[in-house]
């Protein structure tokens, strides 16, 4: 599925990609809603309701994915929150030794994340992923979520990359049309960005169920 010689940087996504969405979805829909009712005195289903049509209404901006944002919008300690359940935060089957050889081969791994730096750091201290990518980003820091136009055009400019030798693997159909459309050339998603709901089907994009399916192969060092 992969030419490996012909990708020099690989651009990965966090939430659904290296890590199982599981935490994020047990959190937005089940954690947060019973402790936002509980600390408003609101029944659990309306606060649940509620919540989910707030969310469904920012949904690809920014601010759907900003702790700052929802704190304000919700009075409560969204960062706090999630501290509650991060023995969920869970690494994906495969990835560390598909990081380990990217890390191997000499290519440039980047850590392109929409997730907002108070939850990056959360979950790159609970993973210790951070060790293996030469630059971490986040959407944040552009003030652009990666399914905008104009996201990819920003990050080239700090982070230079050849569209046409890139490979960008990411769970968000929006984000990979975003990153067609400025001409990144290699697009994976993933089938089964939860574990604990069923694989997704119809995909526009090529995806894959694990990383062993792509694992590059070991170099050789020294002739050997």
């Amino acid at each position: 599925m992969i030419d490996w010689t012909a990708i020099d940087t690989v651009l990965l996504d966090m939430d659904g990609t290296l890590l199982d969405l599981h935490f994020d979805n047990f959190f937005w829909l089940e954690h947060l809603p019973q402790r936002y009712a509980r600390i408003h005195d609101r029944d659990e289903d309306a606060a649940r309701h509620e919540l989910v049509e707030r969310f469904r209404a920012a949904q690809g901006s920014l601010d759907w994915y900003c702790v700052d944002h929802w704190s304000r919008e919700l009075g409560l300690d969204v960062a706090a929150l999630k501290q509650e359940v991060r023995h969920l935060i869970a690494v994906r089957p495969h990835v560390e030794d598909f990081l380990a050889r990217l890390h191997a081969s000499q290519r440039r791994v980047l850590l392109v994340t929409n997730a907002h730096r108070k939850s990056l750091s959360l979950k790159l201290a609970h993973t210790g992923l951070e060790r293996w990518f030469d630059a971490i980003v986040s959407s944040h820091d552009f003030r652009l979520a990666k399914e905008e136009p104009g996201f990819w055009a920003a990050l080239a400019a700090v982070e230079p990359f050849d569209p046409v030798r890139t490979l960008l693997i990411d769970d968000n159909h929006a984000v990979l049309q975003s990153a067609h459309d400025y001409g990144i050339r290699y697009l994976l998603t993933l089938l089964q960005p939860d574990s604990r709901r069923e694989a997704r089907s119809g995909l526009h994009f090529p995806a894959i169920l694990h990383f062993d399916e792509i694992m590059p192969e070991l170099e050789r060092i020294d002739g050997r």
